[in-house]
């Protein structure tokens, strides 16, 4: 079945300046008819898991630990964690990773925090939405340990060249947010041309980082249209192609995802 239209691989619902229902309306307005909105504490999971039990399959979740919430961190959380993500709307565990520009948590306890997620995502053999920043030898190391045993993303891609060929080596899929847009992200944009079709996806991680010509507007999915126009001007291809690919890219890395694929058949 061919497939034209956009998933949004990460934003935060609970956090947008609309309203969820609203959010999805204007969405849809873009051809965007799926969003996963991401978990970062243990706190919001059961938030995320309701808006998406609530929008599915329109809307499906992640549950995970952000690194600037790594001390939250607990048993508890470790066999909350177990326990939510067999529910169908959790389609990756997540968002985990290493940030070394703000540091609000140690990093031993970061580090810690992202190797006992891989660990569970690996025992109930779900992708994750993977983030990091100034940390890229650190997230490499970790995620080598975890090599054949867990896939996923690299979400809101701003790192190196390096990165990008090492996370791919190591099974893992590239997404891309509106900060391809920026003036200053030509290096970025050199990386998106490198990247393969088959390994790439587009986000918006709304609220945050609204795409040219919106910057500085509160971000929501639908304005990934102007990140999708830019991607898909950098790899030569239509729009409707890279609908088309960056889907099927999603519903192989999320299996789970399939139930609005299955829906449209």
């Amino acid at each position: 079945m061919m497939t034209n239209y956009f998933i949004d691989m990460h934003a935060h619902l609970d956090r947008l300046e609309h309203s969820p229902e609203e959010a999805l309306q204007l969405a849809l307005k873009e051809n965007i008819q799926q969003i996963i909105t991401i978990g970062t504490e243990p706190q919001d999971w059961p938030v995320v898991i309701q808006i998406a039990e609530k929008f599915y399959p329109q809307v499906a979740c992640t549950i995970g630990v952000h690194p600037h919430d790594g001390i939250t961190w607990s048993e508890q959380a470790e066999a909350q964690m177990r326990q939510l993500g067999p529910k169908k709307e959790v389609v990756a565990l997540g968002e985990m990773g290493l940030d070394y520009y703000y540091n609000k948590t140690p990093a031993a306890i970061q580090k810690d925090c992202f190797r006992r997620q891989l660990q569970i995502a690996s025992e109930l053999n779900l992708p994750v939405e993977i983030h990091t920043r100034d940390a890229e030898p650190d997230t490499v190391e970790i995620l080598s340990e975890f090599k054949g045993r867990v896939t996923g993303l690299i979400h809101c891609f701003t790192g190196t060249q390096w990165l990008a060929e090492k996370a791919l080596d190591l099974g893992f899929n590239i997404s891309i947010s509106g900060v391809v847009t920026f003036k200053n992200a030509d290096d970025l944009r050199k990386t998106v041309q490198y990247l393969p079709m088959d390994r790439i996806h587009v986000e918006t991680d709304a609220p945050f980082l609204s795409p040219a010509p919106l910057r500085g507007k509160k971000n929501t999915s639908s304005h990934m249209i102007h990140t999708a126009k830019v991607v898909a001007d950098l790899k030569a291809v239509t729009m409707e192609t890279l609908a088309h690919q960056t889907t099927a890219n999603a519903y192989q890395l999320m299996p789970k995802l399939n139930a609005l694929l299955a829906s449209k058949s």
